[in-house]
């Protein structure tokens, strides 16, 4: 069975967003970011998303990736800014909105392929659980390797190809191996300005760092599934959804600064989205095609 794997969380865009100093800007008349619809289907309606485990997660940690899938299309209605306002931005995406579900949640606690994963193993974890309409996500621990993690990406998405295609995407947990590359803004970034860190809302700066990034490739999946759908750039390494406004979690955001976000009174934790179960979350920009600029939540 054959596959595509590409980039979701560039690193690399997330470098330069940190090196470029915003005086040019004055330089030069801003255009306004436009994702490109490549006439590709795109991923609608009910979706199952299934987990894949990979390596030690507590049952904390589990809980709130869980929590924040959940939030996404929650029928109460947390306190704005929510979660689910976030995700219903895909919805002004040609062809109408999409409702995640968890589905099955497969534990690997044995590191049954190693503690050092290339892709092509990445991809038979992701091909497990096979069902149509769903999205199946692999979760790296921290102790476990990944080719290109920390490198060029933190999480990446993909399909599978022939008559039948399964969206599946990866994302790895970066607390020890990379947290100034995959957990900013709640560590202090390797390169450019080193401004404080912020406060990781769920108090676990790799997990919180990895809802950042599963927020990333979830929005590049339903909005550019099959390498045809919303982007900009070449279809190897496009600029999607999320990808697209890297380095921006609220108004005001400039290099090594994430924006004008909310904090916690009694935590001093920093987010800007409410979820289910009284969660918070950190989350980032989403490109809107209605106005064509990346959208925040405050």
């Amino acid at each position: 069975m054959a596959f595509t794997y590409r980039f979701t969380t560039n690193l690399s865009l997330l470098l330069l967003f940190f090196f470029f100093a915003t005086s040019f800007a004055a330089l030069v008349k801003e255009q306004p970011l436009v994702l490109e619809y490549h006439k590709g289907p795109l991923l609608k309606g009910k979706i199952t998303v299934n987990l894949i485990w990979y390596g030690q997660f507590s049952p904390t940690q589990r809980s709130i990736i869980v929590d924040f899938i959940e939030s996404l299309n929650s029928p109460a209605s947390p306190p704005p800014p929510s979660a689910a306002s976030w995700w219903r931005t895909t919805s002004k995406y040609k062809g109408g909105a999409s409702t995640l579900v968890i589905g099955s949640q497969t534990l690997d606690e044995s590191y049954s392929m190693g503690k050092s994963l290339k892709t092509m193993q990445i991809t038979a974890l992701a091909s497990k659980p096979n069902p149509v309409g769903s999205i199946n996500v692999v979760l790296t621990a921290k102790d476990v390797a990944v080719d290109g993690f920390c490198m060029s990406r933190c999480g990446t998405h993909g399909s599978t190809r022939g008559k039948t295609r399964v969206a599946y995407a990866w994302v790895g947990n970066p607390e020890t191996q990379c947290p100034g590359m995959c957990a900013w803004p709640f560590h202090q970034p390797v390169y450019g300005p080193q401004t404080p860190p912020l406060v990781a809302p769920n108090g676990n700066v790799g997990i919180d760092g990895m809802i950042i990034n599963l927020a990333t490739v979830l929005a590049g999946t339903v909005t550019n599934p099959y390498d045809n759908g919303y982007f900009q750039g070449p279809a190897t390494a496009p600029l999607e959804a999320v990808s697209a406004c890297t380095g921006i979690f609220g108004s005001g955001a400039y290099p090594g600064y994430a924006g004008n976000v909310l904090v916690d009174k009694s935590t001093g934790a920093s987010y800007n989205a409410n979820g289910v179960g009284g969660r918070k979350f950190l989350l980032p920009a989403m490109w809107d095609p209605e106005t064509s600029t990346c959208k925040t939540l405050v």
